[in-house]
């Protein structure tokens, strides 16, 4: 008898310590750290605050541009050689430099002449009336572009072509004058400077009257 009720009461002990540990409450577990000590918590896109101002770096500088140029042609330089010794001097100077060739209408000079006659013969005949009257230096033309034409003289500056025409109409002659041009190259040097500070070009180009700078666009 004392031994059943031993068993019952060891029966009843267990069943209540079994309700008891599975009706009790549990503490909360600790939560894992999110990273290492130090170290930002990754966080949701979905568990952001969409209203909240986003901050963004500041927008790199813009490079300063190219430094500001001006650009001269100086010129213009009779012969090639001119060119070399004036780019010489100032290709020191400049932040670029470079040379070109331009052609210009070039008076030659002025020709007074008697038109030919037609023939040969007729052209001697007027050339032996000059010569009696005291007119030596002409010259009978045998080649180029007017043939038997009586040449009374080539003449740079117009007023003595103009003396000579006169001379030669007061001994009962026409003479005509035409004016003898050629195209000829000429040259300019074309430089960048760097800022606005003009270089002194004349002090370093040799001394020349004609001489000039003009701007031009860069290059």
């Amino acid at each position: 008898m004392f031994v059943r009720v031993l068993f019952l009461l060891l029966l009843a002990l267990n069943v209540g310590a079994a309700c008891w540990l599975y009706f009790a409450p549990r503490a909360p577990l600790a939560e894992a750290p999110a990273a290492d000590p130090g170290v930002a918590r990754l966080v949701l896109l979905s568990e952001t605050d969409h209203s909240a101002p986003v901050a963004t770096s500041p927008a790199p500088k813009r490079a300063n541009g190219p430094s500001r140029e001006t650009c001269l042609s100086v010129g213009a330089f009779a012969t090639q050689a001119d060119v070399r010794a004036a780019m010489k001097a100032l290709t020191p100077l400049v932040a670029r430099i470079q040379f070109r060739e331009t052609r210009v209408t070039e008076v030659r000079g002025y020709w007074v002449y008697l038109p030919a006659p037609g023939n040969r013969e007729r052209a001697l005949d007027i050339a032996r009336q000059l010569s009696s009257k005291g007119i030596s230096d002409y010259y009978v033309v045998t080649a180029g572009e007017q043939p038997n034409a009586i040449s009374l003289g080539l003449f740079r500056e117009q007023a003595n072509a103009d003396k000579r025409l006169n001379e030669i109409r007061a001994l009962g002659f026409k003479p005509e004058v035409i004016q003898r041009s050629d195209e000829v190259p000429i040259y300019w040097v074309d430089y960048a400077q760097a800022g606005d500070a003009a270089i002194d070009w004349r002090a370093q180009v040799p001394a020349r009257s004609e001489l000039h700078a003009q701007p031009i666009d860069c290059f």
